[in-house]
């Protein structure tokens, strides 16, 4: 029987820190907690720090240009300056980083989920349920708009407790959006 290395560190993380009562416990503890922590490292979610922010612009232009493919492209490429300049920085934004790397953000502002983007690469792939879940552990109500042709993203919503309230359109694109709210 062949045992899946995943779930052997998941195993080997448990048990390390559940029984660290010998002295060889103890050393495995140690030397465990800290091989954990960096594997651990390797993919989290953390703060957004202010050199991040040429890699979430990408991201945020990228995905949106994709998932918004309604609207023209040149629309996204004249918010990148609102969105480095005022919009991420006034945000509460967290990223998905692994071994270095961002792969996408989600940003509150209040209790609004002003933004959650994966880059398309990585889109599917468990990222974007990460990020929900990180806006729903610091906020117990969440709302935010959407586009009502971006199906894709609305079913992702509603999948992770989000009901639709209302309709209404968008003033800068005049395309029709939905407002959905989250209650924990």
């Amino acid at each position: 029987m062949q045992i899946d290395p995943a779930l052997m560190l998941v195993l080997f993380c448990v048990k390390v820190q559940k029984y660290p009562s010998s002295s060889l416990g103890a050393l495995l503890f140690a030397v465990g907690d800290a091989w954990c922590y960096e594997e651990q490292k390797k993919h989290m979610i953390r703060n957004y720090q202010h050199p991040d922010i040429d890699q979430v612009i990408k991201i945020w232009l990228e995905a949106s240009i994709k998932a918004h493919d309604f609207v023209k492209s040149g629309f996204w490429e004249s918010k990148v300056k609102d969105m480095r300049e005022i919009y991420i920085p006034s945000g509460e934004t967290y990223v998905y980083e692994e071994e270095g790397i961002i792969k996408g953000f989600v940003s509150l502002y209040k209790d609004t989920l002003a933004a959650i983007f994966v880059f398309p690469t990585y889109q599917g792939t468990g990222i974007g349920k990460k990020l929900i879940k990180k806006a729903k552990e610091v906020r117990d109500k969440l709302n935010l708009s959407v586009y009502k042709q971006n199906h894709r993203s609305i079913e992702f919503y509603k999948r992770y407790g989000f009901i639709v309230e209302k309709e209404q359109i968008d003033e800068h694109t005049g395309h029709p959006e939905v407002v959905m709210t989250f209650n924990s």
